[in-house]
């Protein structure tokens, strides 16, 4: 594999880490910024947010822009806001810069796996984009946690600082490595890709992705606080939580992606919901206790990032019968629902955590899930993935 695949591995890492860390860090981010913890809840929940709304407008934007320069800046802007972010006075200061960092994360994303694939051999395209996904992988089982760990150690903007160190070595290597022509199609304009929201089943996925996904994060955000101030561990207890949930979603990432093989979408996502709201249900009774929890962690991260491959690869399978030369845009429009998501349930649960506490979070995730679970039971179409739909989830 080329080192200049490797080299956007090294962007996707930092880039995951500086979308997560945050979990980790809220309670200390609040107290020291003067802010309740809901409100500190906006830096996950307006992160989404932006990269929602910048992956399709940014990117068609910026669509005929040379692909090198286009990486190598967006790392440089992704740098400037995490060192922003680092040396922030404010809560203000600080979510501006969240903001201007997401948007760039967000193009990135959009772009970096066709840069990725014609960095290589056709043949090799599906391996040079899992490579590159796979800095985002590590960046859930170790950068989080290791990043929540060096904030809550040292202080909460050290991690900011690091992952500024990390964007600064990824722009070397970019500079460096990247060929300086990469080839590639101007993605279709923003009106373009708006007109597949007309699409009444894509739209149905789309929705079944903001609740379902959606539903992991009224918990997750605050998960800092539900263990210390529940559970009562100690901060480096959270982090070693963050581990199993981080190893976790890797497993279910996988195994979601093969029940989709097996069952087709519409009954893979219901098993993936069923699970996913039974070990949201046990969280407010396992709470109470250290080891439990742990368990719940890990199962809960399972089954919540398991509906991640599902749903993708249905999308893709869905915009290969009805749309086919919009199946890039179909499949950039789920990445956007699922962002939609986290900042919809990062949002709920911070209203849900200041009227009635955070272990009551859960049971709000739980009527997202099963709301998802009948959107799906009712609205969706029982079809088939079929194998070529998945390796299109990674073109």
């Amino acid at each position: 594999m080329p080192r200049s695949v490797f080299s956007l591995a090294i962007s996707t890492f930092a880039i995951g880490t500086t979308e997560f860390v945050i979990v980790g860090l809220i309670p200390s981010m609040a107290e020291d910024l003067g802010v309740s913890v809901a409100t500190a809840g906006l830096l996950v929940s307006l992160y989404a947010l932006s990269i929602t709304i910048g992956a399709p407008l940014f990117t068609a934007l910026t669509g005929r822009v040379d692909r090198r320069k286009l990486v190598v800046w967006l790392m440089v802007i992704f740098l400037a806001g995490n060192l922003a972010a680092g040396f922030a006075p404010g809560f203000a200061t600080l979510l501006a810069a969240r903001v201007i960092t997401a948007f760039a994360h967000a193009v990135f994303f959009s772009v970096g796996a066709a840069v990725a694939s014609s960095l290589v051999p056709r043949e090799k395209a599906n391996g040079a984009v899992a490579v590159m996904f796979g800095g985002l992988t590590v960046a859930m089982v170790l950068g989080v946690p290791l990043g929540s760990w060096i904030g809550e150690t040292f202080d909460w903007r050290v991690p900011f600082l690091v992952v500024t160190a990390l964007a600064a070595v990824s722009v070397i290597s970019l500079v460096l490595l990247l060929p300086a022509r990469i080839s590639h199609t101007p993605p279709a304009g923003l009106l373009s890709q708006l007109r597949l929201l007309r699409n009444g089943r894509l739209v149905t996925m789309y929705l079944i992705t903001t609740l379902g996904f959606g539903a992991n994060f009224v918990v997750f955000t605050f998960v800092s606080p539900l263990l210390t101030s529940v559970t009562g561990v100690s901060e480096s207890m959270v982090n070693v939580g963050l581990v199993f949930f981080g190893i976790a979603t890797v497993v279910g990432n996988f195994w979601g992606g093969r029940l989709a093989d097996r069952l087709g979408t519409k009954r893979a996502v219901i098993v993936v919901l069923l699970g996913l709201a039974a070990s949201l249900a046990l969280l407010p009774a396992t709470a109470h206790s250290t080891v439990p929890v742990m368990i719940n962690l890990t199962v809960w991260g399972f089954f919540g990032f398991a509906i991640n491959p599902v749903v993708q690869a249905g999308v893709v399978t869905v915009a290969e019968d009805e749309v086919p030369e919009s199946v890039g845009a179909a499949s950039g429009f789920n990445i956007a629902a699922f962002n939609l998501g986290i900042s919809g349930g990062s949002l709920i649960g911070g209203r849900v955590l200041e009227g009635a506490g955070v272990l009551t979070t859960p049971w709000a995730a739980i009527f997202l899930t099963l709301t998802a679970a009948a959107v799906t039971g009712f609205a969706l179409k029982t079809h088939t993935v079929r194998p070529a739909a998945l390796e299109a989830v990674t073109e």
